[in-house]
């Protein structure tokens, strides 16, 4: 029973990381001119590298998803 008891617990603190990683990333995709990301950039330097690891990651999936999402439509269109 401990290891039933063990493993939902592991995967309700999974789930909720899931979420919070995706909310954490739906709020970071709305800084999209220049000036909301030089803002953000100014927040984040106040930081070390270690507390933004997480928000330096999404920032840079959502920027190669906006660089070359289109261009990788594009050819798959053919």
């Amino acid at each position: 029973m401990k290891f039933i008891r063990n493993a939902r617990t592991a995967l309700s603190h999974r789930l909720a990381e899931r979420r919070a990683h995706r909310r954490l990333s739906d709020e970071l995709a709305a800084f999209r001119t220049a000036a909301e990301r030089s803002e953000l950039d100014l927040v984040l330097g106040r930081h070390s590298a270690a507390e933004t690891a997480e928000i330096d990651a999404i920032l840079s999936r959502q920027d190669a998803a906006r660089r070359y999402g289109p261009a990788l439509h594009t050819a798959y269109r053919g």
